[in-house]
């Protein structure tokens, strides 16, 4: 049968009360796919397998949703305002880039896909959806940031037209207000609209396929923050970004972990900045190789472990790492010792010439290996880095945890500061999961209570942009990225 997109509740995202941010939705029912269309466009129809009023809100697994942005399109190209027009279409490089997403994702099982109605977004998802037979869900709220007379110019247009109101658009866009409108906060509302619909579909599996602004707008929705974080979650073209939605024991609303970030179909090292502007110094933080027992202090890596490091090192090799920083802990100082002898190693294996020597220290307060021997239940839990793993804390472990993570980061941004350099500066933080989750918390200013909105996987790569100077904001360009890792990466859609 088709449902026409119209009306519905709202979806409210609270600020977390335990570890992570609660999805809290309004009445007894989920509303579908809520839209006020504008009396100008046509409405919408989806498909739907049943009424809304068949459906269950009732949860008993974890909902795993997949958002994807779309391929280049020919105005991304252009360096062109698209906003929520619907005059560019993928390129080339788009289609290629949206079929190597199709295949990082082909393995999985989604229930059903919803997506944006524009072209570049439609299209994206047709190649990555391929042959499966369940519904496809075109929703005009997941449309991109309706920017009004900004749409259909050339970025050096919209600054010598529009002049101050662009300034604020590229400094200021939480409070960026043109033709009447305040297209972020509009944004953001929509995007909770957004979470309604998705959230109360009767599936576990869900593919997302949007825009760049939007995607953010979920992303951030999602896990309780604000307009301010406009540009602080990196989507690039077919980047990939997961969020899980886990139960709580007492049937109340789920919660809500960030499981990775803007996945990219290359490197994401690969030219790397944000909002197209080269990054003035970069944080790419390290999870140390995988050990036997990851909450016992002083444990050396496993072979898998060892392998993991190697990978790292391979993986960074082509960069110039000016510094490694890790924790005194055993797997972090070897796996920080793969990576800078691959570094010196560069010139005897064909990558340049020039003689590299990376300085390397260990930074105590990166340690917070005692902070497992606090937990209140299941050392497993934390170590792994489970649903629910910061609740299984003495407030008191948390406490200690968020104020070493806190010196830590001061100290990071102190010394890559210093750091003699051009922009460009690559340090390199090598550490376990627990301690780089805090070290993203503290980047976004968040709180303790917000830990338990990320995982990062052993083994894995994140990576902090400063477009400005590491003590401005820090961009989060990816999380938890595992694809170097080749035959042992971390598929994308496994539940964790």
């Amino acid at each position: 049968m088709e449902t026409v997109v119209d009306g519905g509740q709202r979806q409210q995202l609270t600020p977390p009360e335990t570890e992570t941010n609660t999805v809290v939705m309004d009445g007894d029912k989920y509303a579908i796919l809520p839209n006020r269309p504008n009396p100008t466009r046509r409405r919408l129809l989806i498909r739907s397998s049943s009424s809304p009023h068949d459906q269950t809100t009732e949860k008993t697994t974890t909902k795993r949703v997949v958002l994807v942005r779309h391929g280049q399109s020919t105005w991304n190209e252009e360096g062109r305002i698209q906003g929520s027009s619907d005059f560019s279409v993928l390129t080339k490089k788009g289609e290629s880039q949206a079929d190597i997403s199709r295949q990082m994702l082909i393995n999985d099982s989604f229930d059903v896909c919803f997506t944006s109605p524009l072209k570049r977004s439609k299209r994206t998802a047709e190649i990555i959806w391929g042959s499966r037979e369940s519904e496809m869900i075109f929703d005009y709220d997941l449309r991109e940031i309706d920017l009004y007379s900004f749409q259909g110019l050339i970025k050096k247009e919209g600054k010598e037209k529009f002049g101050e109101a662009f300034r604020q658009w590229q400094e200021d866009p939480a409070n960026f207000n043109i033709d009447g409108h305040y297209p972020v906060r509009e944004l953001w509302s929509r995007a909770r609209n957004c979470w309604t619909g998705i959230l109360a579909h009767e599936s576990k599996s869900v593919l997302v396929v949007a825009h760049n602004a939007i995607n953010q707008a979920l992303v951030a929705t999602a896990i309780g923050l604000g307009t301010e974080y406009f540009r602080r979650l990196l989507q690039s073209n077919c980047g990939v970004s997961v969020l899980d939605f886990t139960p709580r024991a007492d049937g109340g609303s789920p919660h809500v972990c960030l499981n990775r970030l803007n996945q990219t179909p290359n490197s994401p090292l690969a030219g790397g900045g944000s909002s197209g502007r080269k990054a003035s110094k970069q944080i790419i933080l390290v999870c140390h190789g995988q050990g036997d027992n990851e909450a016992a202090n002083g444990q050396p890596m496993n072979m898998l472990g060892v392998i993991q490091s190697q990978k790292t090192a391979e993986f960074l090799l082509d960069l110039r790492v000016s510094s490694i920083v890790c924790s005194p802990t055993t797997a972090s100082i070897e796996t920080a010792g793969v990576i800078s002898r691959v570094q010196e190693a560069a010139g005897c294996l064909g990558v340049d010439c020039v003689p590299r020597y990376v300085k390397t220290k260990q930074m105590k307060e990166l340690d917070v290996e005692d902070v497992h021997h606090k937990s209140n239940k299941d050392e497993a839990v934390i170590s792994s880095i489970q649903p629910g793993w910061l609740n299984q804390l003495d407030k008191e472990a948390v406490s200690a945890l968020w104020n070493r993570s806190g010196k830590a980061w001061e100290s990071l941004l102190m010394e890559l500061s210093d750091e003699e350099s051009k922009p460009g500066n690559i340090m390199v933080v090598v550490g376990s999961p627990v301690a780089h989750i805090s070290l993203i918390a503290q980047c976004l200013k968040l709180t303790k209570e917000w830990l338990g909105l990320f995982h990062l996987d052993a083994g894995s790569i994140s990576v902090i942009d400063f477009p400005d100077s590491p003590h401005e904001k820090g961009v989060i360009l990816c999380t938890n990225y595992t694809a170097h890792l080749g035959r042992w990466s971390v598929r994308i859609t496994r539940p964790t």
